[in-house]
């Protein structure tokens, strides 16, 4: 199976979309954040600036998916650090974060197709399967990993491709732009989630 190298990371799903908001499915197509969603990318980015504080370092790059409302989310994470602490953090685009292709049910909503493809090998026309978005994403993650301590900022059906990389329960639904400290156990990985805003519509 392929696995994600046992190294700590930081992982941020970009801020909401109205697509996220009407219950549809994204994937490759590119929409923006919402004004909800760019709220919540400057919340995160606040948030994870004050992790700086005292000298730390958590993490000292930030590689996000190219599409525009992860990337959007990175850039306000990596401006909100450099106007508390000065640091430029290096910020990246690599296309192996790029959330899954969902073909012919972009801009459809998520049903009851959406647990076959992640567990019984289902592929819409046109989509990636779960096995290849799990692959990807898990290679993009150990490149990211090879150059330090990364934030990556992607996704939510990506995400689960990397939960599968780890081992862990799959389908796990995670809010927009909360951030998550992901670091390696003796025989899994932890997972801890931070609340950074209020809540919000559920997406």
């Amino acid at each position: 199976m392929t696995s994600i190298t046992p190294r700590p990371y930081w992982y941020l799903r970009h801020g909401q979309t109205d697509w996220n908001l009407q219950g549809l499915a994204q994937g490759h197509t590119d929409i923006p954040l919402n004004a909800t969603g760019l709220a919540q990318a400057e919340s995160a980015g606040a948030f994870l600036a004050t992790l700086f504080d005292d000298g730390k370092r958590p993490f000292d790059h930030i590689v996000a998916s190219p599409l525009s409302r992860a990337f959007t989310t990175a850039e306000y994470a990596q401006k909100a650090i450099f106007k508390r602490h000065g640091i430029t953090l290096p910020l990246s685009a690599d296309p192996g974060f790029k959330e899954v292709c969902f073909g012919i049910l972009e801009g459809k909503e998520l049903g009851d197709w959406y647990e076959p493809w992640i567990y019984k090998g289902y592929k819409p026309e046109g989509a990636e399967s779960f096995a290849d978005l799990t692959k990807r994403s898990v290679a993009a993650t150990n490149r990211a990993l090879e150059t330090g301590t990364p934030l990556i900022v992607a996704h939510g059906a990506l995400y689960r491709g990397l939960r599968a990389g780890m081992g862990l329960d799959i389908n796990v639904r995670i809010p927009n732009a909360t951030p998550m400290h992901i670091t390696p156990t003796d025989n899994t990985w932890d997972v801890t989630v931070f609340s950074v805003h209020k809540a919000t519509t559920p997406t």
